[in-house]
């Protein structure tokens, strides 16, 4: 027997048609890369999705094909999230950070049929096009007065916008229909799309709304600093609609002062982002003396928060910490650190002690840890083991791969291996010990460990080389390069850094090279890392 209850596939564009009919007059702010701020309203946003729906069509886009965007946080990319997932095509959003013949694979691999840019990305974009044959119509996401010259035939998005009528009814779709689409990082080998559907996507927005979670509502001012182009920016523009929060966009000016501005100007109750971004913004406001007048809370991820900022935040400033945890493959939110009503009496350092830890699943994740022969590990906080999670808004395989990545339990249940090892408490809250792959994560972003190696041992003058991360103050790891030399060569640090040149995003690069006589190796031939992290562990990189 089945219940007798109205079936309602879950669909992305019921997010802002909701928003339109109860959140009508609730305001967007954005800071476009034009310059000024730019005000509207969810109708308006509504309305003009409906127009760009109409403009996707008139472009050839059919249903499943694939929109890509390089673009920051502003109206015009949140637009398109809704216009290209509503009409039934995939929202492709591109990380601009990667190194360009990776992006050139991505946008390949993904088969885009368009490509709308912010005009910040014109460069990269006039190098990408004769790599990128599949690309029908490239878009600056501009209107007509600050449209660029080009070697390309651009379109402009206002022109293409303001050129169809918003008579378009959203199609009623399946709600396990692909809506959206991410890479990795490409941590080993090229990066790998999570395409998730409209289903993940909402059941995620829900989630993430939790009082345990985000606690988003009505009431709040979200401003997103977590690009757009990072994991849909966790889920935020999709959470705000579905509880008529207002938006704050900041566009590409995520220096401390702008974000200061805005957090003040637009009265910001919420906001989330990467330790890198937030060191820069309690930076400034100390030098300045400024203070939150309106900020209550704040989601860090992407890498482990500090102890000394969630200090910093909340005793100086009165600011909520929410630690949080996730994977481009869980959507991305898997635990936010919130008390329990038994906490709030324990003392101060050990209330601080929980907030490090990544915290408890959200409803709609489960997790456990393992050990090398996947039997499940004590939850005692000290155990730690490979952390493994499932969920209807995790990944069950990669765009375009057949073979799973997820592991069955003895009940044939598939768990997806993170890669982090991790231990997990009696309460339930996850800390993040180590992880299983040799991959470095710098400021939110993941740098290949082999990838830089590989690199370092094309040189002539280099016979073996090993990438570890180092501490930074700043970016909460860098790659430090371990050298041996080919015998009776020569060769310096700088020549070995002048060789990345042209090979890897310049973020990517290794801080510093040491040169060692041998690298510890184990049985099978493989190099021993652990130890070099252990022998390089106080290691001072230099600073900038």
């Amino acid at each position: 027997m089945q219940g007798l209850m109205m079936h309602m596939p879950l669909n992305i564009s019921a997010l802002i048609r909701h928003a339109d009919r109860y959140h009508g007059d609730t305001e967007i702010v954005s800071r476009p890369v034009e310059g000024g701020i730019h005000r509207y309203t969810y109708r308006d946003a509504h309305r003009r999705s409906r127009q760009l729906a109409n403009a996707l069509q008139s472009l050839g886009v059919s249903p499943s094909q694939r929109v890509g965007t390089l673009a920051w946080n502003g109206f015009r990319h949140f637009e398109i999230y809704f216009a290209s997932s509503g009409m039934g095509a995939v929202c492709h959003t591109i990380n601009p950070r990667l190194f360009p013949e990776q992006i050139g694979y991505i946008v390949n691999h993904a088969e885009d049929a368009c490509l709308f840019f912010d005009l910040t990305f014109l460069p990269l974009v006039e190098k990408l096009a004769p790599h990128c044959p599949g690309v029908k119509a490239w878009i600056a996401m501009t209107d007509r007065a600050h449209m660029p010259p080009s070697s390309l035939d651009l379109l402009c998005y206002e022109d293409l916008v303001n050129a169809h009528s918003d008579d378009f009814d959203w199609p009623e779709l399946d709600e396990l229909s692909a809506s959206s689409l991410c890479y990795t990082s490409g941590t080993t080998g090229n990066p790998k799309g999570v395409l998730y559907s409209h289903r993940s996507t909402i059941l995620h927005a829900y989630g993430a709304c939790l009082p345990d979670a985000l606690n988003l509502s009505a009431r709040d001012v979200v401003l997103p600093v977590v690009p757009m182009f990072h994991v849909n920016a966790w889920g935020l523009p999709y959470s705000a609609p579905l509880v008529g929060a207002k938006l704050v966009f900041p566009g590409a000016q995520l220096d401390g002062a702008s974000l200061t501005e805005l957090f003040e100007a637009e009265k910001v109750t919420c906001s989330a982002g990467v330790p890198t971004i937030w060191l820069g913004l309690l930076q400034h406001m100390q030098a300045k003396n400024q203070r939150f007048s309106t900020l209550k809370r704040t989601v860090i991820g992407g890498s482990a928060c500090p102890p000394a900022m969630i200090r910093t935040f909340e005793d100086q400033y009165g600011v909520q910490v929410l630690h949080a945890w996730g994977m481009t493959e869980m959507s991305p939110l898997g635990t936010v650190s919130t008390f329990k009503e038994k906490h709030h009496a324990l003392p101060a350092a050990d209330r601080l002690a929980l907030q490090y830890k990544q915290g408890r699943v959200i409803y709609g994740v489960d997790m456990k840890i393992v050990d090398a022969n996947g039997e499940d590990l004590p939850w005692d906080g000290k155990a730690f083991g490979d952390l493994l999670v499932r969920g209807p808004w995790v990944v069950d395989r990669y765009f375009k791969q057949d073979a799973t990545p997820l592991v069955k339990d003895a009940a044939g249940r598939g768990w997806f291996p993170t890669g982090d090892v991790a231990t997990i408490d009696a309460d339930g809250y996850m800390h993040i010990t180590d992880r299983s792959k040799d991959v470095i994560k710098s400021g939110g972003e993941w740098i290949s460990s082999i990838e830089v190696e590989n690199i370092a041992v094309s040189h002539p003058a280099v016979a073996m080389a090993a990438c570890i991360a180092a501490r930074h103050a700043k970016w909460d790891e860098r790659p430090l390069l371990v050298v041996v030399k080919k015998p009776n060569a020569e060769v310096t640090r700088d020549e070995i850094l002048a060789h990345y040149e042209g090979k890897v995003a310049k973020w990517q690069v290794p801080d510093d090279v040491v040169f060692v006589e041998s690298i510890p190796l184990g049985a099978t031939g493989k190099m021993l890392k652990t130890r070099l992290r252990e022998q390089f562990k106080d290691y001072q990189l230099p600073q900038a």
